[in-house]
């Protein structure tokens, strides 16, 4: 019998042992990590709703004491002082879908404050509450923070009814909306023009 001649293959490298590989599966899991935390993509799934009741200023009158042998008066609480509405609109969507209506109001003691109402919007990272001077709507949602502004805060909650105390010092001429402002990402997540009442 003629002894076949045996073949010997050569010995393969695991893929995973070659360096370019490792480095780049490296890469990859570093990329991902720091996708995760500049997105956050979950967010885009959660939800938050902050029901706040609109302030009440109660103001003191005074009347007079029915016991004529006292000279003095005594304050006794006023009914809920009128709110002043400056101006109002409804939002528009910018880069997420958001709705609901915007009231920059005038409280009896002269606190200025802007409430959300039936207020709705997608979560994300960094985002905040603006008064702005740029017109709201249109396609260009980078625009917001190009002209003047007045920061209110951070977002309380993607929903419900929510209130912002604007600085007394804020001069609001000129400023015409209002923007959901993700400063991560300087981009709008929608807008409400703010028309006189």
């Amino acid at each position: 019998m003629s002894e076949q001649p045996t073949r010997t293959t050569p010995r393969r490298r695991s893929l995973l042992s070659r360096p370019v590989v490792t480095w780049l599966a490296g890469a990859g899991v570093v990329a991902l990590a720091v996708g995760l935390v500049l997105f956050q993509p979950w967010r885009l799934l959660t939800r938050s709703v902050v029901d706040e009741p609109l302030p009440v200023v109660v103001t003191a009158v005074t009347t007079p004491k029915t016991d004529t042998s006292a000279t003095s008066s005594s304050p006794s609480p006023a009914p809920n002082a009128p709110v002043r509405v400056l101006g109002e609109g409804r939002f528009v969507d910018g880069e997420h879908a958001t709705s609901g209506t915007a009231r920059v109001l005038e409280l009896a003691d002269g606190t200025r404050l802007l409430r959300l109402e039936g207020f709705s919007t997608s979560d994300g990272p960094d985002v905040d509450v603006w008064l702005t001077d740029q017109p709201a709507g249109g396609d260009d949602w980078r625009r917001y923070d190009d002209g003047r502004y007045v920061a209110l805060g951070d977002l309380k909650g993607t929903d419900g009814n929510q209130n912002y105390v604007i600085p007394a010092d804020a001069d609001l001429g000129g400023l015409t909306s209002v923007v959901i402002w993700c400063d991560r990402f300087d981009v709008a997540f929608g807008t409400a023009p703010v028309r006189p009442a």
